[in-house]
C-alpha cells in the first residue's frame, strides 16, 4: 500500500517528461525544480533551453541509439520537497543521472543521496561556491559561480565612480555565498557596504531595510535574491524615495523576470553568465536560436542558454558512457571530458575540478524590455 502510495505521489508530481514516450526512452534522467513558486519563469526558460537540445538529439536518434527522457518534478522551490523528489527520481524511478536542479540549499540537500547512490548532478542552476569547493564528487557544475559574478558587479559599479552601496541578501546558504564576493569586489575598490542586511527567505520584509537604504543615500542596491523577492524588494525601494541603481545576479536572467519587475524593470543590471544570447558570434547561441526559430519557441533568453549548455554537457557524458550506460560509467565519462567545446567555450573536468566554466558579462534591462550589453 505504502508502494503504491508513493509511486501516485510521483506520478502526480511529474511535470514534463521530455523525450519520445518512456516506452521508447532508454535513458531516464531526474530534474526537481520550483516550476510553480517565486523562480517558476527562471526555472521553465532554463528547462525550455535543455528541451530544445535534448529534443533535437531524440529526433535525430539519440545517444548510442537510445532516447532520452527527463522526468521533472516541481519542488515548489522547497528544499524539503526537493529532496524528497530526488529520493523518488533516484530509488523509484532509477533515473541515470540528476539535471538542472535549482536552488543552493536545495541542491546541498541532495548531495547525500548523490553520494549514496553514485549519481552524478549534471549542470545544477546555482553558482553556489560549495558546490565547487571542496569539489564535490557527485556533482559537474557548468555555469559560474555567485561570488565571481558579485566581485564582478562591485568593480563595474566602482568604476563608475558609484562609492555607496548596499547590499540586501537571503539569509541562507545562497545569500551567504554571494555576500562573499561581493565583499571581495568592494574590497577591491576600497569599499565598505553601507548597508549590509539579510531577510528572511520565506517572508521577506524590505521596508525596513528600503529604508536603511534611503536614509544612508545608497547610489546602487545589489539583491542576492530570487524572483519574486527581488521584486519586492526594488518595489519597497522605490516607494521609500530611492533612486538607486539596482542589480542582482543570473539566477535572474529570465525573461519572465523582466515581464514581473513591470515599470521597475529599466535600467535593472543582471550579471550573466553565458553570452549575449542575440549574438551569433558565438556557435552555441547560434544554434539555439536557430532551434528555437524552428519550434516558433520565439527569442533565446539568457535562461535558456543556461539550460541549452548544460544539456550538451549531459548529452556528451551520455554518448562517452557508451551503449549501456550506468550510473558509475556516467560519472566516469562526464569526469574524463577535457575541453570539450560546447559552441565557443570550452568545459573540462577532473577527479580534482567540477567547475565547468568561468564565463560572467554583466547586462541591462533596455527600455524594450531586453537584456542589453
Amino acid at each position: 500500500m505504502k508502494k503504491k502510495k508513493a509511486w501516485s505521489a510521483l506520478c502526480a508530481g511529474i511535470i514534463l517528461a521530455w523525450g519520445m514516450g518512456s516506452a521508447q526512452a532508454q535513458l531516464l534522467i531526474g530534474q526537481t525544480a520550483g516550476f510553480s513558486g517565486q523562480v517558476a519563469s527562471g526555472v521553465q526558460e532554463t528547462s525550455d533551453g535543455a528541451k530544445l537540445y535534448i529534443d533535437m538529439v531524440n529526433a535525430k536518434g539519440g545517444v548510442n541509439g537510445q532516447k532520452i527522457e527527463v522526468i521533472s518534478l516541481d519542488d515548489k522551490f522547497d528544499p524539503k520537497t526537493a529532496a524528497e523528489n530526488a529520493r523518488q527520481l533516484i530509488e523509484e524511478k532509477n533515473v541515470l543521472a540528476m539535471f538542472l536542479t535549482r536552488g543552493t540549499p536545495h541542491t546541498e540537500g541532495i548531495i547525500p543521496l548523490l553520494d549514496k547512490h553514485g549519481v552524478a548532478l549534471v549542470a545544477p542552476s546555482t553558482g553556489a561556491m560549495v558546490l565547487h569547493q571542496p569539489v564535490r564528487k557527485n556533482i559537474f557544475n557548468v555555469r559560474a559561480t555567485y561570488q565571481r559574478e558579485a566581485e564582478k558587479a562591485m568593480t563595474h559599479l566602482a568604476s563608475m565612480g558609484i562609492s555607496r552601496v548596499a547590499v540586501f541578501y537571503s539569509d541562507d546558504s545562497f545569500g551567504a555565498d554571494g555576500v562573499l564576493g561581493a565583499q571581495k569586489g568592494l574590497a577591491a575598490a576600497k569599499l565598505q557596504p553601507v548597508v549590509l542586511e539579510k531577510f528572511d527567505r520565506a517572508k521577506p520584509d524590505f521596508a525596513p531595510l528600503a529604508a536603511k537604504a534611503a536614509k544612508a543615500d545608497a547610489q546602487a542596491v545589489l539583491m542576492i535574491a530570487s524572483g519574486t523577492s527581488v521584486v519586492e524588494g526594488v518595489n519597497a525601494l522605490r516607494t521609500a524615495g530611492s533612486a538607486a541603481q539596482i542589480v542582482t545576479l543570473s539566477n535572474n536572467a529570465s525573461s519572465g523576470f523582466i515581464k514581473s519587475l513591470g515599470a521597475n524593470a529599466r535600467g535593472v543590471i543582471v550579471t550573466q553568465v553565458f553570452p549575449n544570447e542575440r549574438g551569433a558570434n558565438y556557435p552555441m547561441v547560434k544554434e539555439a536560436q536557430e532551434l528555437a526559430k524552428a519550434k516558433g519557441a520565439g527569442e533565446v533568453s539568457p535562461a535558456m542558454l543556461e539550460g541549452f549548455a548544460a544539456a550538451k554537457v549531459l548529452v556528451e557524458g551520455l554518448r562517452r558512457a557508451g551503449p549501456k550506460p550506468d550510473r558509475a560509467k556516467i560519472h566516469a565519462a562526464l569526469e574524463s571530458i577535457r575541453k570539450f567545446d560546447i559552441g565557443g567555450l570550452e568545459v573540462s573536468y577532473s577527479p580534482e575540478d567540477h567547475t565547468g566554466l568561468d564565463f560572467a558579462d554583466l547586462s541591462i534591462i533596455g527600455t524594450d524590455g531586453r537584456f542589453r550589453r
